[in-house]
C-alpha cells in the first residue's frame, strides 16, 4: 500500500535517525525540518536557495492553494512541484489547522469543515473526499487528511467530539484515497488528536495505527499548552505509533520543542517560526537566538554567527544586516531567512549525527543551555 519506505538507521534511547525513501525521488534523512511554503512559496527565499542548502521536502497548504490560485490551475501545470519549479518533495496540509487558526471563519459539522474565504467571503465545505481530491490535483508526495483540531483548553465533550470526527474522517479519507486509485506516488498520513488528555491521545494513537498508513502525525500541540503537558503527551503517544513508520509533529519549530520531541521519537517537523522570525530580525545561532535590530550590533563587522558556514555569514556583517532591517530593505528578509533555514537544516543534520553516534543526551544538554 505505502509508496514511501522508512528505514531506521539507529536509535539512541527513544531518539531516532532514519531515512524516508519515496518511490521516485530523493531520500530524506530524519529527523527532518520542513520549511513552510503555505501558499507555494517559502517566504523570502528561492527554490534554488533551498535546494543548495540541502532541503528535499517542504510543506504547502491545501486550503490556501485551493482558494488561490485554485487546485485546477495547479493541476494544469501537471503538479504542484511543476507549478512552483521545485524538483523535490512536498507535503500538503489539509486545512484542518486553518479551521483552528481561522476559527472565526470556519464551522465544524460531521460532514467536514465549512470555511468562509478570508479572500472574498465565499463559502466552501471541506469534506474528507474534497480534501483528497484537492491534493490529488497537487500530486503532493505526502497528503494530510482533514481533521478536527480542538483549541486548548478544551472540555471533555469537545475533545470527544474532535476524536470522533478525526477518526471518522480518516476512515473515509483512507477508503476514498485507495478506492479511487489515489495512491499513485502519494502517501496518506493519519493524524492523532486528543489535546493533552493522555487517555484520549492513547485511544487516538491506537486507532490511527490500526489503519496501517504510510506515516502518522501528531496534531494539536504547541498551541499554548503547558510545557509539561507538551512533553507528557509526546512521551505517552510516540511509543504507541508503529516503529517502522515516520512520525510527524505538526507545526513545531522552536529548538527546545524539537529537541524534546526527537527525544520522544518524532522524525518530522514543520513550522513558520524560522522564516517568520527572520523577517522580524530574529536569527538562530550557535550561541542562541539574537535580535538583529539591537543597537549593540550597529558597528559590528562580525557575521551573524562566526561558527556558521552559510553564504550570509561568509559575506555580510551584522552591522550591515541590522541596517537593512532598520531601513526595511527587502534584502534583509532574504539574508535573515537564508541564514535561519541554513541553521535549521544543519541543526537537524547534526542532531541526526548525534543519534547515530549515541550521544544525543550530550547534544540535547548543550543546546538546551542556550537562550531560546
Amino acid at each position: 500500500m505505502a509508496r514511501l519506505n522508512f528505514q531506521l538507521e539507529n536509535t539512541d534511547s527513544a531518539a531516532r535517525a532514519g531515512i524516508i525513501q519515496f518511490e521516485a525521488g530523493a531520500k530524506v534523512e530524519t529527523p527532518v525540518f520542513m520549511p513552510v511554503g503555505t501558499k507555494s512559496s517559502v517566504k523570502a527565499i528561492t527554490q534554488d536557495e533551498l535546494t543548495t542548502i540541502g532541503y528535499r521536502l517542504i510543506l504547502s497548504n491545501a486550503y490556501h492553494l485551493y482558494l488561490r490560485p485554485g487546485d485546477d490551475t495547479i493541476a494544469s501545470f501537471g503538479s504542484l512541484q511543476s507549478f512552483i519549479s521545485w524538483p523535490h518533495h512536498i507535503l500538503t496540509d489539509s486545512g484542518g489547522f486553518q479551521a483552528y487558526s481561522l476559527s472565526a471563519l470556519s464551522k465544524y459539522n460531521n460532514d467536514g469543515v465549512e470555511f468562509k474565504s478570508h479572500i472574498d467571503g465565499s463559502k466552501h465545505l471541506f469534506t474528507p473526499k474534497k480534501v483528497i481530491d484537492i491534493q490529488r490535483n497537487f500530486l503532493s508526495d505526502i497528503v494530510m487528511p482533514i481533521d478536527d483540531c480542538p483549541a486548548l483548553p478544551a472540555t471533555e465533550k469537545r475533545l470527544d467530539e474532535s476524536l470522533q470526527r478525526t477518526h471518522l474522517w480518516i476512515k473515509q479519507s483512507k477508503e476514498y484515497f485507495y478506492n479511487q486509485g489515489y495512491n499513485i506516488d502519494q502517501n496518506l498520513f493519519g493524524i492523532v488528536q486528543g489535546g493533552t488528555d493522555q487517555k484520549r491521545r492513547v485511544e487516538s494513537a491506537q486507532f490511527q495505527s490500526s489503519l496501517e498508513l504510510p506515516g502518522y502525525a501528531l496534531g494539536g500541540l504547541s498551541v499554548g499548552e503547558k510545557k509539561e503537558d507538551y512533553r507528557n503527551t509526546l512521551t505517552i503517544t510516540c511509543p504507541i505509533l508503529p516503529k517502522d513508520k515516520p512520525r510527524y509533529l505538526m507545526g513545531v519549530g522552536s529548538i527546545p520543542e524539537i529537541i524534546y520531541a526527537v527525544e520522544s521519537g518524532i522524525d518530522m517537523f514543520d513550522c513558520v517560526l524560522p522564516t517568520r522570525n527572520a523577517r522580524n530580525g530574529q536569527v538562530f545561532t550557535s550561541k542562541g537566538k539574537i535580535n538583529l535590530r539591537n543597537e549593540k550590533y550597529k558597528l559590528s563587522q562580525e557575521p551573524i554567527d562566526s561558527a556558521c558556514s552559510c553564504p550570509v555569514c561568509q559575506k555580510y556583517s551584522l552591522g550591515y544586516i541590522r541596517h537593512l532591517h532598520k531601513s526595511n530593505e527587502i534584502l534583509a528578509y532574504n539574508l535573515s531567512t537564508h541564514h535561519n533555514l541554513y541553521f535549521m537544516f544543519y541543526f537537524m543534520k547534526n542532531m541526526r549525527t548525534a543519534i547515530i553516534e549515541n550521544r544525543f543526551e550530550q547534544f540535547k544538554n548543550h543546546w538546551l543551555k542556550l537562550n531560546w
